[in-house]
């Protein structure tokens, strides 16, 4: 099939070339690391510039084709793949935008952060493989895809967590996760095969057709398929009761891992989440009119509540910083729920959606930065309490203002996207009458605040309990963290000139 991009007419799979390039970075790698494969200085700026020049031209490869409108209403129109299995539209281009520019970062922070490590190759090209996987996941079109694509994501950040191998916490982290991840793939697993059996098709506008037009559905098998998958997708977004392996797995992984699992990871469990029950499942949530089959509308909303309110709770009673970004990070994910939960038959259901993928846009850089923070903070041998930030600014004033735009930002002050993104779920709450969700938001939101602000004042008003021996400012993770914080900065005032991307990728699955 020939398809039009930017006046060329060529192949439809041209159109997957983000991914491509991931899975093409990944392969480059091996061949780097099969050419010099003993861990030092001059292979790992190698292998850092290598990830990270694969994941910005992803990442920018993306951007270049939402802005000509491939796969988009306005352009070519989606563009489905190999029968349907894989799709190309505004949705997955949005999301291989924030899995390309959080690789990217991460990876650049990386270089200083395996200074001395063994096993960089092998570091890169798992974080490179898990985002080949979340590239794919973002174009999954088929429950078949879908458990590919999501393995292909999970299984090396399985290794990644537990890389630290002389480090109990990260084994044991890694452990967790891998059980947890385990058992969670299992039920998505069993979900997809009772829908399967309910439906007699995986290709998600085919099981959308079949439940529209049958009326010997077997609704119980149906219904248990439907919960079971969602269940399965709330391990992937570290949502209740599949988080217990996040605050693990965050506080014992490298923190540049944190970062691109509770970023890059959360957002490609999103996508997948949103198209799938969008796409297959509406009418069964009564999303187009009449009485739901299987009411996974109110089931999101319980989940996004439990999720933002066990999260913000936890958070503040923790005394580790990484550990309350982990708990931190779970709070978000309830948040962003709420572009499910908050759907309304008859009300502009686009606006709402669409604020969740651009909160998880923004998310994508103030939490990533916010961890990149606590790896410069390991890399000079900071403790992990906020009494260990006492007085850190006199030492690091412009790491410090960053985290502070960092936690801010996701506390919903506006001094960052955070503010924006989070005033746009609100609207979205109300323009569809869900005033319970309008509430956990406000509230959780106010408590975040507290937990935020402690690491703010022991940095900045605290007198330092002794004296930082910071030993040199490491160049490509001072660099990731400033990034990062202009971009969350100037995403205050850019939101409007992205947003429209989200809103109209979004409003087609409404279509």
């Amino acid at each position: 099939m020939v398809v039009d991009i930017a006046g060329f007419q060529v192949a439809d799979w041209v159109a997957l070339t983000p991914a491509i390039l991931f899975g093409a970075t990944a392969m480059l790698l091996f061949i780097v690391d099969s050419i010099d494969p003993q861990p030092g200085t001059s292979s790992n700026a190698v292998l850092a510039g290598v990830s990270t020049v694969g994941a910005l031209a992803s990442f920018l490869v993306a951007g270049y084709f939402l802005v000509l409108g491939v796969g988009q209403p306005r352009g070519s129109g989606a563009i489905d793949l190999y029968g349907g299995a894989l799709i190309v539209d505004g949705m997955s281009l949005f999301f291989v935008v924030i899995v390309g520019s959080v690789t990217a970062l991460v990876t650049l922070a990386s270089y200083d952060y395996l200074d001395g490590q063994e096993y960089q190759a092998e570091y890169y090209g798992l974080v490179i493989m898990a985002a080949t996987g979340m590239s794919l996941m973002a174009s999954a079109n088929s429950l078949a895809t879908v458990f590919v694509s999501l393995e292909l994501a999970s299984l090396p950040s399985f290794a990644l967590v537990a890389f630290l191998k002389t480090d109990r916490g990260s084994v044991e982290g890694g452990l967790k996760y891998f059980l947890v991840g385990a058992l969670s793939s299992s039920v998505l697993a069993y979900g997809i095969s009772l829908v399967y059996a309910a439906t007699g098709s995986l290709q998600l506008d085919a099981v959308a057709e079949a439940l529209a037009a049958g009326s010997s559905i077997p609704t119980g098998i149906l219904g248990v398929g439907v919960i079971m998958m969602l269940l399965g997708f709330a391990y992937k977004t570290a949502s209740v009761p599949f988080h217990f392996w996040a605050p693990e797995a965050y506080e014992g992984a490298p923190a540049p891992v944190s970062a691109f699992l509770s970023s890059a990871s959360k957002a490609a469990g999103f996508v997948v989440a949103f198209r799938v029950f969008l796409t297959a499942f509406p009418e069964v949530g009564g999303l187009a009119g009449g009485d739901p089959m299987v009411d996974w509308v109110t089931a999101v909303t319980v989940l996004a509540v439990v999720t933002m309110t066990v999260g913000n709770f936890a958070a503040a009673t923790q005394e580790k910083v990484k550990r309350m970004l982990a708990y931190s990070s779970i709070g978000h994910a309830g948040y962003v729920l709420i572009g499910l939960a908050a759907l309304t038959p008859g009300v502009d259901n686009g606006l709402v959606l669409g604020a969740s993928m651009m909160h998880l846009l923004v998310y994508g850089f103030m939490n990533t930065g916010a961890f990149l923070f606590l790896a410069l903070t390991e890399y000079w041998g900071v403790g992990r309490t906020f009494q260990d930030f006492n007085g850190l600014s006199k030492q690091a004033p412009l790491a410090c203002a960053a985290m502070t735009i960092f936690l801010f930002s996701l506390a919903g002050l506006p001094v960052g996207g955070g503010f924006i993104s989070k005033l746009y779920l609100l609207l979205g709450t109300v323009n569809g009458g869900a005033w319970l969700l309008a509430a956990s938001l406000i509230v959780n939101s106010a408590l975040s605040l507290y937990y935020y602000s402690r690491v703010v004042k022991a940095m900045w008003i605290e007198e330092p309990d002794g004296e930082f021996d910071l030993g040199g400012y490491p160049s490509s993770l001072y660099a990731a963290v400033v990034i990062a914080a202009f971009v969350t900065f100037a995403l205050l005032p850019a939101f409007g000139l992205l947003s429209p991307s989200a809103f109209d990728a979004a409003s087609v699955l409404f279509g």
